[in-house]
């Protein structure tokens, strides 16, 4: 009986010791940046690989159903001065949106955190820190999201995020896999308001979005300067006036199965 007993407790040991290193590489870890082609013909864009990944891991970068709606993102890490105009323009025009919200935002903006949550936008979470999570152990990563729903739940009473953007928009299978593990939706984006746009005016910024419009479109935004929220305020009308309405990232969730018309190799 001893002789076989010392065989399959030393197994049982190299299994448990072993097991945390099958785990890690269950999963694709090749890091990517996220990027798409885009198109002047107003179809979403073609993410190639990079869109296959997403579909299988409870992600979105777009709306496919071919609907006419635009769903606005904001990232937002520090406040620049800018986030009430922009929310004072959601809510002229009765426009909801989502704020991806960094750890520093809602400790030094909470005033304007309330602000978002009280006129009903939703409340995303970028990370506590802003680390690329492809560089991130499994435990760092929850670490991270979780620190912000403890500040959220602080500031504003939500215990736990729905939707999550990674940081930089860097990305792995594995670490789609582990936000999807968490009870998150992971959201980027096929569309973009530029960063530069106070370089240029606001014009400049509003004309990259209407050139490359299109159905279902998750457009990224940064409360970063006064032309990018100035680009806004004309890029709603325009977009209503072309048959565009704006939903909540909510409505990815509740929408029901169609056959999507837009299939990308």
């Amino acid at each position: 009986m001893r002789a076989w007993k010392i065989p399959v407790i030393i197994l049982t040991m190299l299994c448990v010791m072993i097991s945390p290193w099958s785990e890690a590489f269950a999963y694709d870890q090749t890091a990517f940046g996220w990027g798409y082609k885009k198109n002047t013909e107003h179809n979403p864009p073609d993410a190639g690989k990079y869109g296959k990944m997403l579909d299988e891991y409870n992600s979105y970068y777009v709306d496919k159903s071919g609907e006419k709606v635009v769903y606005l993102t904001f990232d937002l890490g520090y406040e620049a001065g800018y986030t009430d105009m922009i929310l004072d323009i959601l809510k002229k025009e009765n426009v909801p949106a989502a704020f991806f919200l960094a750890g520093h935002y809602i400790t030094s903006a909470t005033d304007l955190v309330k602000r978002m949550h009280e006129e009903g936008h939703v409340i995303g979470n970028h990370s506590y820190n802003h680390r690329d999570f492809t560089t991130l152990s499994e435990e760092k990563i929850k670490e991270e999201l979780d620190k912000i729903n403890k500040e959220l739940n602080d500031a504003i009473g939500i215990r736990h995020t729905q939707f999550v953007r990674p940081p930089r928009g860097d990305f792995s299978e594995r670490t789609l896999a582990i936000t999807e593990e968490l009870g998150y939706t992971s959201i980027f984006w096929s569309s973009a308001l530029v960063d530069w746009g106070s370089q240029k005016g606001w014009n400049t910024a509003y004309k990259n979005i209407i050139d490359h419009i299109h159905p279902g479109a998750i457009v990224l935004l940064h409360a970063t300067s006064k032309e990018n929220a100035l680009a806004l305020e004309h890029l709603i009308p325009e977009l209503r006036k072309r048959g565009y309405k704006f939903k909540s990232l909510e409505y990815l969730l509740w929408k029901e199965e169609v056959d999507l018309p837009y299939q990308f190799r």
